[in-house]
């Protein structure tokens, strides 16, 4: 019985600690089209770019993302310096038709979907996932990558290098 009852209580333990680990980086109930607005103003008045994650609190690869970028210093500092980062979020709960249908339905590359929009709110790149992927995460180079050279610093001095 002793067994019994200690086995439960570590069961009922795993289930509490597990519940308390999982991360919400998505929120059904936010207006994306507005928060990508005020996004788009903050970039083009920083001279940064716009990032639109776009997933779900149900999908492991959008949770795994999240957390590279959060636990990586050199990477959580360079998007922070180059993006205003907005978390799109795609769930039963709220599918965002009317935003991801203006950035021409990104959905179509599977969850998560990376969208980099300038300063003017202009869609400039869309980011397959799977192509960053490595093993059973993502590759820290490939991210990094496409971080750097889709910055807006980036683009401007290609611009000027062919102009």
């Amino acid at each position: 019985m002793k067994l019994l009852m200690i086995t439960i209580m570590a069961a009922f333990l795993s289930l509490h600690v597990s519940a308390q680990l999982k991360v919400a980086v998505y929120n059904p109930q936010a207006d994306a089209k507005a928060e990508i607005a005020q996004a788009v103003e903050v970039a083009n008045a920083g001279g940064k770019q716009v990032f639109l994650q776009i997933g779900g609190n149900w999908c492991p690869w959008c949770i795994r993302f999240h957390k590279m970028i959060e636990e990586d210093a050199e990477l959580d500092s360079l998007v922070k310096a180059d993006y205003v980062v907005v978390k799109v979020n795609f769930s039963k709960e709220n599918e965002n038709h009317e935003v991801l249908a203006l950035l021409d339905y990104p959905q179509r590359f599977g969850f998560p979907v990376f969208v980099i929009l300038d300063g003017k709110g202009k869609r400039i790149h869309t980011q397959d996932s799977s192509l960053l992927e490595e093993g059973k995460g993502y590759s820290r180079d490939k991210v990094r990558n496409m971080f750097v050279m889709w910055s807006a610093d980036a683009i401007r001095k290609t611009a000027e290098k062919y102009r």
